[in-house]
């Protein structure tokens, strides 16, 4: 029962980024503008995030007295940071009628380079890692709660960080605000016939902003929840998990719900790989050179093949990617 406990708090840990920054392309995407600059939102969010949580643990009594707002303020500034990174991309696609593929692909490239020459002004010239302080998880001491039964101990607390909160609150939000609002309409239609939502009035440059917005809030978050999720350390990347969530997302089909159980699937498969040589009914390739790299290899194996069968069946919004022309009818 503990291998299993253990599977489960981590797949919801590795879910956690997954869910945010998939709803962030969707909410992007939905609007019109193909976010492929995910992956760099999510470094320039992790970057300035954890760079709070070194200031406020060198410099301040927070860690001791109240680590919890530290972590808050850590998320906030995630969020802020990928905002304004993702706000490139909106100006680059919106008002600029770039190629938005391209457009993102740069960004991309550039949020590493930025995060090392950051860390480097900051920590001194070949430092590239940033140390996580330990007391951005949730403990049982910390909300007074007196250990019982040791499967739920083990899945609620191994891996409880405020993300995981925060991701349930705004996973629940997105779901509302796209479809229960008259926001989340209009963003709709901008992505699916920017013409016809023009014609009734509708802001199409300012809805497609807003929806780039969002992704950069939520990438930002995104990235901070997969740096606490990965290790103890931020090193200028996010090992491609922007672009798993791009696959989560398209396999969710641009809708919130199946989005969240895409990326508790996807979540599941990478630990399977990473806890392969703890479950004893999985084989061990003895004979095989390096054999643990199979193991690692499957949630990515198992994205292509999914991608493969579900790409007939995938609705993207029908005008994203088209940079939207007023004049034009």
């Amino acid at each position: 029962m503990r291998i299993v406990s253990d599977i489960l708090s981590a797949t919801i840990l590795f879910a956690v980024p997954l869910l945010l920054v998939a709803l962030g392309g969707m909410f992007s995407e939905r609007s019109g503008i193909i976010n492929i600059a995910l992956e760099g939102i999510m470094i320039v969010g992790a970057l300035f995030a954890c760079l709070t949580l070194r200031a406020l643990d060198l410099n301040t009594s927070i860690g001791q007295n109240a680590p919890q707002l530290g972590m808050l303020i850590a998320i906030l500034v995630a969020a802020f940071s990928g905002a304004l990174f993702s706000l490139l991309l909106a100006f680059a696609s919106v008002s600029l009628k770039a190629d938005q593929t391209i457009g993102g692909t740069a960004l991309n490239m550039m949020a590493p380079a930025l995060a090392i020459a950051v860390t480097w002004a900051v920590q001194g010239q070949g430092q590239t890692n940033i140390i996580i302080p330990t007391w951005t998880r949730i403990t049982q001491e910390t909300l007074g709660i007196v250990p019982k039964d040791v499967f739920w101990q083990n899945l609620v607390f191994k891996s409880f960080y405020q993300t995981t909160i925060w991701a349930i609150l705004l996973f629940l939000v997105a779901a509302v605000l796209l479809y229960k609002t008259r926001f989340g309409l209009r963003m709709r239609a901008c992505g699916e016939h920017p013409q016809a939502a023009d014609s009734v009035g509708i802001n199409v440059y300012r809805m497609r902003y807003a929806g780039v917005f969002i992704s950069g809030i939520l990438g930002g978050i995104g990235g901070l929840a997969y740096t606490i999720a990965a290790g103890s350390t931020f090193q200028s990347s996010v090992a491609g998990y922007g672009f798993l969530a791009l696959a989560v997302m398209i396999f969710g089909n641009w809708k919130p719900w199946n989005i969240l159980g895409a990326s508790l699937f996807f979540a599941l498969f990478k630990i399977i790989g990473s806890y392969s040589g703890s479950i004893p009914f999985l084989p061990k390739f003895e004979n095989l050179n390096q054999s643990e790299y199979l193991y690692l290899m499957v949630p990515y194996i198992v994205t292509m093949i999914l991608l493969i069968l579900t790409s007939k069946k995938s609705r993207a919004p029908k005008s994203e990617g088209i940079p939207y022309d007023k004049g034009r009818r």
